[in-house]
């Protein structure tokens, strides 16, 4: 599949190109390639931002963050999920969401950079490791933030968006900031109540 191909036109040749019958979800990494980290981020990205499931998409994410971080050239699968069929209905109704936000975003983004330095990779798998613990704190809509930079960082990964990428891992330094100070604050506020 040509590299330059925008992210929604290999989502959506991916979807067209499954057959009747059911699919696993290790021929969906398959069929995306290299860009498969890319896509399985905007997937859960998307997730994390829809209401009741950021603690599922936090979780569900440590496993592609930790893989990028170690610089694994494609996601890999626990052997029980990537065996594990998924209806082409279903992944219809999933690209049915995922192409239109692609196509937002595309607007923005092209191919700014066609190689990933290692140390790109590991930073980028550590800040959605951590972007990742964002989406698993209980406090109502406090996922949005951490949703929307991590569905930035995806298309940028998706898109070979360099520049898209550098806004993207400065915002989550912005956001992680707060978050450490507000988690501070916290802190410095229960301990001066339970020495009192």
């Amino acid at each position: 599949m040509n590299a330059h191909f925008p992210g929604s036109v290999v989502l959506e040749e991916l979807v067209r190109d499954i057959r009747a019958g059911e699919v696993t979800l290790e021929s969906l990494v398959d069929g995306t390639g290299d860009r498969s980290f890319g896509l399985i981020l905007l997937l859960l990205a998307l997730l994390g931002l829809a209401p009741g499931t950021s603690t599922l998409a936090g979780l569900l994410l440590i496993v592609p963050a930790l893989q990028m971080a170690l610089v694994h050239p494609r996601p890999a699968l626990p052997r029980h999920i990537a065996h594990r069929q998924v209806k082409p209905q279903h992944l219809a109704w999933t690209a049915g969401w995922a192409v239109p936000t692609l196509r937002c975003l595309e607007r923005l983004s092209r191919p700014r950079w066609l190689t990933v330095q290692e140390a790109v990779r590991r930073l980028v798998g550590v800040t959605v490791l951590l972007l990742g613990a964002l989406l698993l704190v209980p406090v109502p809509l406090s996922n949005i933030l951490p949703g929307l930079d991590l569905v930035l960082i995806a298309c940028a990964c998706l898109q070979r968006d360099g520049l898209l990428l550098c806004l993207g891992l400065l915002a989550a330094l912005v956001l992680l900031g707060a978050a450490s100070a507000v988690a501070w604050r916290a802190a410095g506020i229960a301990l001066s109540c339970w020495v009192a």
